[in-house]
This record gives C-alpha cells, sequence and structure tokens, in this order.
C-alpha cells in the first residue's frame, strides 16, 4: 500500500512537487485564487481534485474519494480534507500561480509545497 506517499501528498493538497522555472506571483485574495481555480481541476499524478467556490473541495486521489472544506483567512487557503476515511486537520496554505498552475506551500508557506496543473 502506498499510505504512506499518498499521506504525505494529502498534507498540502496532494504533495511534494518539483520546484518551477516558470514565473509564478503570489495568490493573496480569495478572489483571485476563485478566478484562477473556478470550473477547473487541480491534478497531480494519480490526483484530481476541484475547489468550489462555495468552500467545498471534491476529487479523487488514488482510487479513493477525496473530500473537504476550505476558506480564505489573511491571504491564505485554508483547508480541511478527508481522503476516504483518513482526515487531514485543517491547514493554511501559500499559494503561487504561474502559466501551468498552483503552487500550494503548507504551513502559511513555511512546509512543504505542491505544483497541481490546471486542466
Amino acid at each position: 500500500m502506498r499510505a504512506v506517499p499518498i499521506a504525505a501528498m494529502l498534507a498540502v493538497l496532494a504533495t511534494a512537487g518539483p520546484s518551477l522555472a516558470e514565473a509564478e506571483r503570489r495568490i493573496d485574495k480569495r478572489s483571485e485564487f476563485i478566478n484562477i481555480v473556478e470550473g477547473r481541476k487541480l491534478t497531480y499524478l494519480g490526483v484530481s481534485l476541484r475547489v468550489f467556490r462555495d468552500g467545498r473541495i471534491t476529487g479523487r486521489a488514488f482510487g479513493r474519494e477525496v473530500t473537504g472544506s476550505w476558506n480564505w483567512q489573511d491571504g491564505f487557503f485554508c483547508r480541511t480534507l478527508n481522503w476516504g476515511d483518513k482526515p487531514f486537520d485543517r491547514n493554511c496554505q501559500k499559494v503561487d500561480a504561474g502559466d501551468s498552475g498552483v503552487r500550494f506551500t503548507s504551513d502559511r508557506g513555511t512546509g512543504q509545497t505542491a505544483k497541481l496543473s490546471l486542466r
């Protein structure tokens, strides 16, 4: 079972991506974030998620359902998740966006990063 890598991936939203060569910009307003992700899938090897304006997160990761909720607080994306029956605690994340996707950095920008593509 790949539970440890999957747990690490979902801890950030879907974790551990390579560093980006492209220019990114910090997203610190909810409205900017919504404009980027609304109606699109956030994807990363084996992970496909949608983040909705009303605070829901839905999708699948490695064959299991992902559900959760989010809000915007003090310039950060704050979320809780469930991967199947495994809960992930609330975590507020720094968000950066580039042409090919969105980077989430856990623990208010001091933790692990995940680069998800936009589809």
